[in-house]
């Protein structure tokens, strides 16, 4: 058995020509902070603090869409869903989970995030308690 402590860092990649897009998109439109990045990797990149974890951004040749993907707990997703769509950035529907209220946006890359909040589940409490 593996003993997890937690996610360290998500990886996403970008074009090699659209790196410095995706640093000002990152940093300006979603407001994350730069952090230090070593610089012993031979491709270029750059890494981001995003709620106690590490985006890290990467290059690679462009990939298709498919449904991979990270989520972050927001406080408030129907903020951050307006904010977003106010930044004229792609939304995508969720399929519906009860107990969570969720959406994904797609950053100019391709990459799908979704950002999401949980809500308390209709009906008595479970768990048997009194």
């Amino acid at each position: 058995m593996i003993a997890f402590k937690r996610i360290d860092h998500i990886h996403i990649c970008v074009p090699q020509e659209r790196l410095e897009e995706a640093r000002l998109f990152y940093t300006e439109i979603i407001g994350l902070p730069l952090i230090y990045r070593p610089d012993v990797f031979a491709k270029p990149g750059y890494w981001l603090a995003v709620a106690g974890i590490e985006l890290h951004i990467g290059v690679e040749p462009s990939l298709p869409r498919t449904s991979r993907h990270s989520a972050f707990e927001v406080h408030d997703v129907k903020a951050a869903r307006a904010y977003l769509i106010g930044k004229n950035v792609e939304i995508i529907p969720e399929t519906v989970i009860p107990g969570r209220e969720r959406f994904a946006f797609i950053d100019p890359f391709g990459n799908r995030m979704e950002l999401l909040e949980f809500a308390p589940l209709p009906g008595p409490p479970r768990g048997g308690g009194r």
